[in-house]
């Protein structure tokens, strides 16, 4: 319980060292895709199941936020610690793989969710200005279920994808070439009643859009699939990600770069 403390405690006083990162950061690009797809672009959409667009769009943006920081936090920790050479003393340390891959996670959805609430409270005060109302949590047990276990998905998938990488290149290609597109075609900025037959069919197939839809249905109460199937999804997800975060501390590299 110690060593699982110790990790913890490092990983939260680690992102709060760059607080530029971990909250400046966010609180501009949510600003930006708020003013831009919310405002400018929002009075054009229309509205989803009695849903305003900014209301549509700020969950999806609270999710990719909270999945990207998320993954990044635990992901860079483990890489920053290769090429420092702190990784190797990780091996030798009396602690179990279970409480690494706890401590981390839970560090690493705890930025994640600083960054979704950022994304929530700049949001509502878009909403306010543009209908005049601030943005209620329909179900908030739902939303919390949802946040924890994304944070957790995506803080073991960081640790998974860490230890395997070589480079910071490998790490940067995970986000740049498999993130980054799973995000934009899980419904983060438009429905997928809205696409083509083809590309809906595309993205029932991504796991990303259960965890979006998810969240969504917990602050607006409306959602593109059953809340049960993304529920048991994001469950499959988490005990697979978790097993996959053991086999990579079990196979994975600690050497120094």
């Amino acid at each position: 319980m110690t060593g699982f403390l110790t990790i913890f405690q490092r990983e939260i006083a680690r992102f709060f060292k760059v607080l530029v990162q971990t909250v400046v950061t966010p609180f501009i690009s949510s600003f930006l895709y708020l003013l831009i797809f919310g405002v400018s672009l929002g009075e054009q959409m229309a509205a989803h199941q009695g849903v305003s667009y900014i209301a549509f769009l700020i969950p999806g943006l609270m999710m990719m936020g909270l999945i990207n920081n998320s993954f990044q936090n635990s992901s860079s920790s483990i890489v920053s610690s290769k090429f420092s050479g702190d990784l190797e003393d990780l091996r030798v340390a009396p602690v179990t793989d279970r409480e690494i891959i706890w401590a981390m996670s839970l560090g690493a959805l705890v930025r994640g969710s600083i960054v979704a609430l950022i994304t929530y409270t700049v949001g509502s005060v878009f909403m306010y200005y543009q209908r005049g109302e601030w943005l209620a949590i329909a179900h908030p047990f739902v939303t919390l279920f949802f946040i924890i276990i994304a944070g957790l998905i995506f803080g073991m998938i960081g640790i998974s994808v860490a230890f395997w990488a070589r480079t910071f290149d490998q790490l940067s290609a995970f986000s740049a070439f498999i993130l980054l597109p799973l995000t934009y075609l899980g419904g983060v900025f438009l429905s997928i009643e809205h696409l083509h037959p083809f590309w809906q069919a595309v993205s029932k197939a991504n796991p990303l859009l259960y965890l979006i839809n998810g969240l969504r249905y917990g602050i607006l109460g409306v959602s593109d699939v059953n809340v049960w199937t993304a529920a048991v999804i994001s469950i499959l997800g988490f005990v697979f990600f978790y097993a996959g975060a053991h086999f990579s501390l079990k196979r994975g590299s600690f050497q120094r770069w």
